[in-house]
């Protein structure tokens, strides 16, 4: 509770900015989210809410954005500060805190009431905690890799890359200056650089490829040589300029779709991203398998409901759940997104035919799961937020001041079990 209240106290200015967007009503179930709006999955959003208030007359939903960089802290704010959105939506690395400070209501006497049955349901033993049922999982994916070809044919790239050496060549080939002004404008690969959870998935690609992990059995194992070399092979990028540096992942994804970003290591929404691009760059993206083995992979966000709310909210809430997770809505979701939705034993044939990747989306999630690959470090799930902020301050510490990786994993590491203490 200290650590979630010293967050609190230093993110004053974002409560009170936040919650001035929050004109809550008896009849307004407030909802926040990072989603509002989303290439990916903002429709679908809308279409669950839509229906919401169409089978609920008399109760809207107010949905407000905020930024996924500054997410869990107005999070933490608003609940510290007692005044919770209704729908909770957190992402599934980042809702255990929240779980461990009591402020999500159990929901397993709603399932149980509903007749809702997980069974099968991807992912959802993450939202098990202390022996509650905290959340309902809305997405387990796989990462892939977003490439240009016309970006990696000019560069005499044939086939997307499969491992490590041939990525780094790829990335070599398609770096360019192309208008000759001494400045790169055509890059080989995009890694975001702010965002913390950003820059630790991004790098985590590395480290699995390289045989590391930042945990093992629960335990920090960011001084591992896998580890360590996953670092290296992250730095080199930057070193020899490959990839624009100080950018989201917003920015990366928006370069990639305007052409001047050759690849993409992304969740499968990126393809709904893609599809933003102009009529004339769309058919130069495509999708491909991940260069690295195993893919990052995991569980990505979650629906739950405030402890500290009206019981007359609370079942509100959970209406608005069941219609997420419906079979109606849970199809849907594949469709908008062209990702597998959590719900087992969906048709899939129609989003077959209408996103020719939907089959190698579902592969890269099953082989993430099948080698029980999660973005959220396991032993680490309380001080993830911590974590992920040293992780981000020293790798940024290593490009400015050219550290040798392995210093910086060997500081990570120390700082991390300084917080585990």
């Amino acid at each position: 509770m200290k650590r979630l209240s010293r967050i609190a106290a230093t993110t004053a200015l974002a409560l009170t900015t936040t919650l001035s967007a929050l004109s809550v009503s008896a009849e307004t179930l407030t909802f926040v989210s990072w989603q509002k709006d989303d290439p990916s999955f903002g429709a679908w959003w809308d279409e669950v809410i839509a229906e919401f208030e169409a089978t609920h007359e008399g109760v809207d939903i107010e949905m407000t954005r905020v930024a996924r960089n500054e997410y869990a802290t107005s999070m933490f704010t608003m609940f510290a500060g007692a005044a919770p959105p209704d729908i909770v939506h957190l992402a599934a690395f980042e809702y255990q805190p929240f779980a461990a400070e009591g402020w999500l209501e159990p929901l397993d006497p709603y399932i149980a009431e509903s007749g809702l049955d997980l069974t099968g349901w991807a992912g959802q033993a993450t939202c098990e905690w202390d022996g509650n049922t905290s959340c309902l999982m809305l997405l387990y994916a796989g990462y892939v890799m977003a490439y240009n070809e016309a970006l990696l044919a000019d560069a005499g790239v044939t086939t997307p890359p499969t491992d490590w050496e041939s990525f780094l060549a790829a990335a070599r080939a398609a770096t360019k200056d192309t208008d000759g002004d001494g400045v790169t404008d055509k890059f080989g690969v995009g890694m975001p650089t702010k965002g913390a959870s950003s820059v630790m998935h991004g790098i985590l690609n590395f480290v699995l490829g390289a045989g590391g992990d930042w945990t093992v059995d629960g335990k920090p194992t960011f001084d591992s040589e896998g580890t360590i070399e996953g670092l290296r092979r992250w730095k080199q990028l930057f070193d020899e300029g490959l990839t624009p540096r100080d950018l989201g992942t917003s920015d990366m994804r928006q370069l990639h779709i305007e052409g001047h970003i050759a690849m993409l290591l992304d969740g499968p929404w990126v393809r709904g991203v893609q599809k933003r691009a102009a009529e004339d760059m769309l058919p130069n993206l495509k999708l491909a398998k991940t260069p690295f083995s195993p893919p990052v992979g995991g569980t990505s966000n979650v629906l739950a409901i405030p402890s500290d709310i009206s019981d007359e909210r609370k079942n509100l809430v959970w209406d608005f759940i069941q219609i997420a997770a419906s079979e109606k809505y849970q199809q849907r979701f594949s469709a908008i997104s062209s990702s597998p939705a959590p719900r087992p034993g969906l048709d899939y044939s129609a989003e077959i035919a209408a996103e020719p990747y939907f089959e190698l989306i579902a592969e890269q999630a099953n082989a993430a799961a099948a080698a029980g690959v999660d973005r959220l470090p396991r032993g680490l799930e309380i001080e993830f937020p911590e974590v992920g902020k040293i992780v981000l301050q020293e790798v940024q510490r290593m490009l400015i001041e050219d550290i040798d990786p392995a210093v910086t994993g060997k500081t990570i590491q120390e700082r991390v079990l300084a917080i585990k203490k």
